[in-house]
């Protein structure tokens, strides 16, 4: 469980404040949404609702973080009574895990009393921004990499271990192959991958002791680090213990490439394998890689079969944040929103609706909950919570294959680079109702 403190202090304050003042327990409706979209990506994908429900079904305050809040001195005992009493009791309603989402459009509506609505801000944004950034991230590269292997090498550059294993999830749900996370391996089922590192083929003598030392304790489909020394030395080298093994009934899967002009040294690896007969044995990639490198690396003609991305994956390294907001769209009944410079908001509970044209999206609408959508249209936002109870349990093979799904159906206009603007319009009675309280508030 989370500590209900990790929370920012406005929340808190305010909640002081909703409760003085009889606002509390007036029903608010809150949307999670992002206002632009990084530049040259055409769209995100929907990941963190897992994670986002069950702090909300555990979500309780307990004695000794009350009295971490008494010891502030600014919460009345009023206020610290209701904390201790709090569970989360609303509603919500989300884009499933997988779901390919533009701005504007909401990915999580909370329906709550104001002061559950407002306290859970903070997490619920922490969970869906960085898995939908890494998630987004993973789909671009998985799109650039054209159905090559692809290894999450993440762990050792992510903000963190819980970052590990959020980065591990989310780029499975995208489309990797598999993790080096052992431990994300073991929670989430992913298979688990791995190679040497340089530092093994260190300890010996010379790289034909090292790979014939490894291939001996793991003599089926091991992939051999070449680059330690010289790349096409050592890939001779590979190709004679490749050889030696071969006689003993072994098999070597690949060898790897982790430094240099990839372009060049993956085509003179591939002659040095092909003339020793070894076509079956691929070249694995990494160092610094993302969907930018692996495009520009596979369109001048790199026979390079599978990638391990880190770095640049771990921490969405071109595009670290999505302006992913947490607004007020509806309290006690009445629809707000606000009008501020580069940051005005859509008011009342909405819904999204797709429409297709054969098996590609061509373009999403935006209308108020209650309102029928277009011919042919599909309804994105479902029901995931009641009464803080979650009603919707999607595994995360499923979110996978809605994923995969979503991104073919993409426009190619929207897949990488360059992308251009999906269609997003809003309905004419949700146009209508921000126009009139446009005119009431301006």
């Amino acid at each position: 469980m989370r500590s209900a403190l990790l929370v920012d202090l406005y929340e808190l304050t305010m909640g002081e404040a909703y409760l003085a003042h009889g606002l509390a327990d007036r029903p608010a409706t809150f949307q999670l949404f992002c206002r632009s979209l990084p530049p040259g990506w055409g769209y995100l994908v929907a990941a963190g609702l897992d994670d986002a429900l069950r702090y909300l079904e555990e979500l309780r305050f307990t004695p000794a973080e009350l009295d971490e809040l008494a010891a502030m001195g600014l919460f009345g005992d009023a206020f610290l009574e209701r904390l201790s009493q709090l569970r989360f009791t609303g509603d919500a309603r989300a884009l499933p895990e997988g779901t390919v989402f533009f701005p504007d459009e909401p990915l999580l509506e909370v329906t709550a009393p104001m002061l559950e609505a407002q306290l859970v801000e903070s997490v619920l944004l922490n969970e869906l921004h960085f898995q939908t950034l890494i998630a987004t991230k993973a789909s671009r590269c998985v799109e650039a990499a054209a159905g090559r292997l692809l290894v999450d090498f993440a762990p050792r550059r992510t903000h963190g271990g819980e970052a590990a294993l959020k980065v591990a999830r989310a780029s499975w749900l995208a489309g990797f192959d598999a993790t080096s996370n052992v431990l994300a391996s073991r929670r989430f089922g992913i298979p688990a991958a791995g190679t040497m590192a340089h530092s093994f083929v260190e300890c010996f003598d010379g790289e034909r002791a090292a790979f014939d030392a490894f291939l001996a304790t793991y003599p089926s489909g091991s992939t051999l680090l070449i680059d330690t020394y010289d790349t096409l030395q050592g890939a001779r080298l590979a190709v004679d213990a490749a050889r030696a093994l071969r006689g003993r009934g072994g098999r070597l899967g690949a060898v790897r490439l982790d430094s240099g002009d990839l372009l060049e040294l993956s085509r003179r690896v591939r002659s040095v394998l092909d003339e020793a007969g070894l076509a079956d044995v691929t070249i694995f990639a990494s160092g610094n890689l993302d969907e930018l490198s692996i495009q520009r690396l596979l369109a001048d003609g790199a026979p390079i079969d599978g990638f391990g991305l880190g770095s640049r994956l771990g921490v969405s390294a071109d595009a670290p944040f999505v302006d992913l907001v947490y607004k007020l769209a509806d309290f006690d009944g009445r629809p707000v929103l606000k009008l501020s410079a580069a940051k005005a908001t859509l008011p009342a509970a909405k819904q999204v609706w797709r429409r297709r044209d054969g098996d590609r999206f061509a373009g999403d609408v935006i209308a108020l909950a209650d309102e029928r959508g277009p011919s042919g249209g599909i309804p994105l936002l479902v029901p995931v919570m009641r009464a803080g109870v979650r009603v919707a349990a999607d595994s995360l093979p499923a979110a996978r294959e809605r994923a995969a799904g979503e991104r073919r159906a993409l426009p190619e206009a929207q897949r990488l680079l360059d992308a251009e603007l999906y269609p997003v319009e809003l309905s004419a009675r949700l146009a209508g109702l921000r126009d009139a309280l446009t005119r009431v508030h301006g």
